[in-house]
């Protein structure tokens, strides 16, 4: 008996299961230094402890990637380490906030199962929560992920497809204990713009761009365990490395901070599309598009729900589909979320 893990296959998951995800984290510092070194993240709740005092909190949390990161990076040996492509996300919430100092869990249960029809790959979905040292959930949310069959002979499973949420609702975000933005400082934020100076239907364009250079892809890997071949193994894929989807993620939300410095916290995520590949030398820029503005029930602080486009600089700005409803090929990412904001 091998005492290796190869992972696993599309055949070996059964709706219903639960996986508790080795190793727990234990996130310090270092974390926040490199995620502020790999991506030109600037918001101030996370940069500044006495910016974040101001807001009610003892200290600046790590980002909130980091902890979806985090999260993620747990699932990734059980869920997608053969995985052809992660496809999307749904029904994401951020439910407390986490620290220096904070263990880490990961577990996931299995709500979907789907065969394709060429009968080689399918459809895993499964629902992943992370929780604290103290037995706290701090994040939820559903991905779905296409897997390779390790027997292609292997009976199909019966098909369950899990009936998804199109968003997050607004009344069922969690505003973290203690917030308030009484004292929000907007010249240290560093810009003016409040939930009331935005409209449903705007369009912004961040106008910055990264190029992605293959180490930072690399560190982020490694940063994040994410031991997924094609990400990790160069021999794994035809064309190289996949780059991660979460670091285009980051980098995204990062850049989305000139016109959106003040989208504070991200609260929900309400769906996510890899929509192509993106590899080693390309420059990703972003735009946002505002869908829906909401009260959160916390004084002073609003809900903002945003799509927030990646592509690639090639692509002439706020592109997304063509008209036959598909991706056009230098969009890299669609990503729907809720944020909170000083009203």
């Amino acid at each position: 008996m091998s005492k290796t893990n190869a992972g696993r296959f599309f055949e070996d998951y059964t709706v219903g299961e639960v996986i508790e995800h080795a190793v727990p984290r234990t996130l310090s510092g270092g974390e926040r230094a490199m995620y502020h070194a790999l991506y030109p993240a600037r918001h101030a709740f996370y940069s500044s402890d006495e910016f974040a005092r101001d807001c009610g909190l003892h200290e600046a949390p790590l980002d909130d990637l980091i902890a979806f990161h985090t999260v993620f990076g747990k699932t990734v040996p059980d869920i997608s380490l053969n995985a052809v492509a992660n496809l999307g996300y749904a029904e994401g919430r951020f439910l407390k906030p986490v620290h220096m100092g904070d263990t880490i869990n990961s577990r996931s249960e299995v709500i979907g199962l789907k065969q394709n029809s060429n009968g080689k790959t399918g459809v895993v979905w499964v629902r992943t929560t992370g929780s604290n040292q103290l037995g706290e959930d701090v994040l939820s949310y559903v991905r779905w992920v296409m897997v390779r069959k390790g027997n292609v002979d292997a009976p199909a499973p019966e098909t369950v497809v899990p009936d998804l949420a199109e968003s997050v609702r607004a009344s069922d975000l969690v505003v973290p204990d203690g917030l308030s933005f009484e004292n929000y400082n907007f010249t240290q934020a560093g810009e003016p713009h409040r939930l009331g100076d935005y409209t449903v239907g705007e369009k912004i364009d961040h106008v910055d761009g990264v190029t992605i250079e293959e180490a930072e892809h690399m560190l982020a890997t490694r940063m994040w365990q994410n031991t997924a071949k094609v990400h990790f193994d160069a021999t794994a894929r035809d064309g190289g490395r996949l780059i991660y989807g979460g670091h285009v993620i980051s980098l995204a939300r990062a850049l989305s901070f000139n016109g959106l410095a003040n989208a504070q916290i991200i609260v929900g995520l309400n769906s996510g599309a890899h929509a192509n590949p993106c590899g080693a030398g390309d420059t990703v820029k972003a735009w946002s598009e505002v869908l829906d503005i909401a009260e959160t029930g916390a004084q002073g602080i609003g809900a903002i729900r945003l799509r927030l486009v990646a592509q690639k600089a090639e692509a002439a700005p706020f592109s997304l589909k063509g008209d036959d409803g598909k991706y056009l090929p230098d969009v890299l990412l669609d990503l729907d979320y809720w944020a909170l904001m000083p009203v």
